[in-house]
């Protein structure tokens, strides 16, 4: 299979991962590189155009994408959408029409809210875009036999992109399915037993009859089991 141009991102953090274990969860990698883009982006390019500042008023941020773009270095870029944003969320909120004619005070203000709470413009563009990653890794694995070694050198696929990349295959491969899952399930579950092992060794040693055996892989357990088991987002990617 030649290397399309919307299945290079997905081969390249299968590569990067496979190359230097300590990277992690490839997934976890396309999720970071995206999610980077989309900050920069609406700090930069997109931050004037109108129809991304109507989503923005509508959808505002969550509290990991609002905290990570006040780390950014264009403070006055946020202060313009939020302003924006504010104004309009403020005249949202007041009850109009019918509801103020008849005297239903504050019902306005629950309905808009609640459209807003998980609301998240960055959360949005990155899911619509890891989507068509997941299904590119699905394409992938069908027609490059070297991709399938790839994902065989993987040091894990951390549980949360495990299932969510099995659901996109089971959509998309219909009876051919099984045999991809026995293949990609390999090295994952390669490592969960691995880090069980790991983390029981953890918790022996601090047993006093375990004080004089060397910790082996056990000491960063814990951290990895994490990463394991909730993913590891919201991380530059090096």
């Amino acid at each position: 299979m030649s290397e399309k141009i919307y299945t290079i991102p997905v081969n390249e953090a299968f590569e990067a991962c496979a190359e230097e274990h300590s990277r992690g969860c490839p997934f976890c990698r396309i999720y970071n590189k995206l999610e980077a883009n989309e900050l920069d982006l609406i700090l930069g390019a997109s931050m004037m155009e109108p129809d991304v500042r109507k989503q923005t008023n509508e959808k505002s941020f969550c509290p990991d994408h609002f905290n990570m773009l006040l780390t950014e270095k264009n403070r006055l870029g946020l202060a313009l959408i939020l302003e924006s944003h504010m104004n309009q969320l403020r005249e949202e909120v007041n009850d109009k029409g019918l509801a103020a004619l008849v005297g239903k005070t504050g019902s306005a203000a629950p309905k808009r809210l609640n459209r807003l709470d998980g609301s998240c413009y960055v959360c949005d563009r990155i899911e619509y875009s890891f989507s068509r990653m997941l299904s590119n890794a699905v394409l992938l694995w069908t027609e490059d036999d070297s991709f399938r070694d790839k994902v065989q050198a993987q040091p894990y696929i951390c549980l949360p992109h495990f299932r969510m990349w099995l659901e996109a295959a089971e959509r998309e491969l219909k009876r051919g399915y099984p045999d991809f899952y026995k293949a990609v399930s390999r090295p994952v579950y390669a490592y969960f037993d691995e880090l069980r092992s790991d983390i029981s060794w953890f918790c022996k040693k601090f047993d006093y009859r375990y004080d004089a055996e060397p910790w082996g892989n056990a000491k960063d357990a814990v951290e990895r089991a994490g990463k394991f088991l909730c993913g590891d987002l919201h991380k530059p990617v090096r």
